[in-house]
């Protein structure tokens, strides 16, 4: 199939790639047009502005916007829908409040639109992984993206689903970030008693490679944990200076509003923000986990800011 990508960053970039490896037709524009060249070596058809892009595509047109979530999404959402008719595919692949999503649908479909939130995750990693989709909006509109998504995901028919209609996708994929925080803050709560322990020395990339083979704690970020690990155990040059992105607030609003008990997810979250008052070693891994996963920023020991995107 052919569609278009706005913003070409860590994830975008990576998912043009790995569609332009499934033999799909991608036209990318991204605001800064050094990002978009880059691409063009690999197959990416480029263009230098919205209008332009979808001026390349034929209807229905796919346009699929991979910005950050906030004032910048609702700005090119609202560019790329001017630009599109009745019939045409706008899907919002980036980390959107799903009540932001139920509002630009109901603007969007007035105007014969089909809108698609797909909570996208996989960090920089997805390239070689496959993502994992979690998809919201009409059944039309998913089955033309079916085999974007199809390529996009691990397999054809593991790691991603439509779970809903419109506003589902991004709903699924808050929750799914506020479990991650909890998983995070787990971790790196009981690599911080082993680092403690000092009568044992305990080796802790050790004890990470050891964790992954047949202990129930084994996942996917205890390898990153491990891999992080590996480069430097004590993780000198990170600070203990956690971000967050905004999803696990938004996961315990709505814990509250639903009066759902999580107590876990709110208190990982509450950690974050006390990562920014006082020195710890699980601070430290906390930062080390995000940009293992993410390639997300992290402060270096010493104060230097942070400078990568969607730090």
């Amino acid at each position: 199939m052919e569609l278009g990508i706005i913003g070409l960053g860590r994830m975008g970039a990576n998912m043009a790639r790995r569609l332009l490896r499934g033999g799909h037709r991608v036209v990318g524009y991204n605001r800064s047009p050094e990002k978009t060249l880059a691409l063009v070596p690999e197959g990416l058809e480029p263009a230098y502005s919205i209008a332009e892009l979808v001026s390349r595509l034929s209807r229905p047109r796919v346009v699929w916007c991979m910005v950050p979530a906030g004032e910048t999404t609702e700005q090119t959402l609202t560019e790329a829908s001017a630009r599109l008719e009745a019939g045409d595919v706008l899907v919002d692949g980036g980390n959107s409040f799903y009540r932001d999503t139920l509002r630009r649908a109901e603007q969007f479909t007035a105007r014969g639109l089909h809108f698609v939130d797909v909570g996208t995750s996989g960090g920089i990693w997805g390239l070689s992984q496959g993502y994992s989709l979690m998809v919201g909006g009409a059944q039309e509109a998913v089955e033309l993206l079916r085999p974007a998504l199809e390529t996009l995901a691990p397999a054809p028919d593991k790691g991603w689903g439509h779970v809903g209609p419109t506003g589902a996708g991004h709903f699924v994929k808050m929750v799914h970030n506020g479990i991650e925080y909890g998983m995070m803050q787990a971790y790196a709560e009981g690599f911080e008693i082993l680092h403690s322990k000092k009568e044992f020395a305990l080796d802790l990339h050790q004890v990470a490679e050891i964790w992954r083979y047949g202990s129930v704690v084994r996942s996917w970020l205890l390898d990153l944990i491990a891999q992080a690990l590996a480069e430097d155990v004590n993780l000198r040059e990170i600070a203990p200076y956690v971000e967050d992105s905004g999803e696990g607030r938004w996961t315990v609003k709505e814990a509250v509003d639903l009066d759902v008990p999580a107590p876990v997810i709110t208190l990982s979250l509450m950690a974050r923000f006390i990562s920014r008052r006082e020195d710890s070693y699980a601070a430290r891994l906390l930062a080390a986990m995000r940009q293992q996963f993410g390639g997300h920023a992290v402060r270096r020991a010493g104060g230097e800011e942070p400078h990568a995107e969607n730090a």
